[in-house]
């Protein structure tokens, strides 16, 4: 279990203009051949846009983008005629697959912070498309079969355990509160990689919120 702290993120974004980001992976000007991917996750960007900020239209191709809010409300459009409002309990999947430009923004009077998350496809090409769903139960679990990969969503009470799935590569990372993963303490921004993980058990410190990625 290989565990990085929220502290060793890479910095992004552009504070000037309201956007905060803190990357998990070599991103952008972070170049870091050591921490090119894990398993099919290839970024885990922690964002913050104050109010009336966000990423003006850029491009995408051959990744799936999911997206977690934390606080806030995310607006999506994108150029294939998507436009929607993400909060948080959503969960919301771009394919970009061939290629699509999208915008995200804040557009409330209120702080947004959300993670998002990349995953490379078993398959290059096809056609993009979009998904969200709304107020996701805790520990049901949301796949992305064209990455091989399934979500998981956690929600722990203090003291409340919870199984880490089996398998190859297992992300684990804590959007809210403190947890244990056996017996290594995680706080908020923290997050774990697994590799052929068996029998791991997370116990909630504090009230908390993880995001558990089991990938092939």
């Amino acid at each position: 279990m290989d565990v990085r702290r929220a502290a060793e993120r890479y910095p992004g974004g552009d504070p000037q203009t309201g956007i905060v980001s803190r990357h998990a992976f070599s991103f952008g000007p972070h170049y870091d051949p050591d921490n090119l991917r894990f398993g099919a996750l290839i970024a885990c960007n922690e964002e913050r846009l104050a109010p009336g900020a966000g990423f003006d239209e850029h491009p995408h191709s051959h990744t799936e983008i999911v997206t977690w809010v934390a606080e806030g409300e995310l607006t999506h459009r994108d150029s294939a005629g998507h436009e929607t409002v993400v909060r948080a309990g959503d969960v919301q999947r771009l394919s970009s697959a061939s290629g699509v430009r999208h915008v995200e923004r804040n557009d409330a009077d209120h702080p947004l912070t959300f993670v998002q998350m990349w995953l490379a496809p078993l398959t290059a090409g096809g056609d993009p498309s979009y998904e969200i769903v709304h107020g996701i139960a805790d520990a049901t679990p949301y796949a992305v079969p064209e990455a091989g990969a399934i979500l998981h969503v956690r929600r722990l009470t203090p003291g409340e355990r919870t199984a880490i799935p089996d398998g190859r590569h297992v992300y684990v990372h804590v959007v809210h509160g403190e947890v244990t993963l056996n017996a290594e303490p995680l706080g908020p921004g923290d997050a774990a990689r697994i590799t052929d993980a068996k029998d791991v058990e997370g116990v909630g410190t504090t009230e908390a919120e993880l995001l558990i990625w089991e990938m092939a």
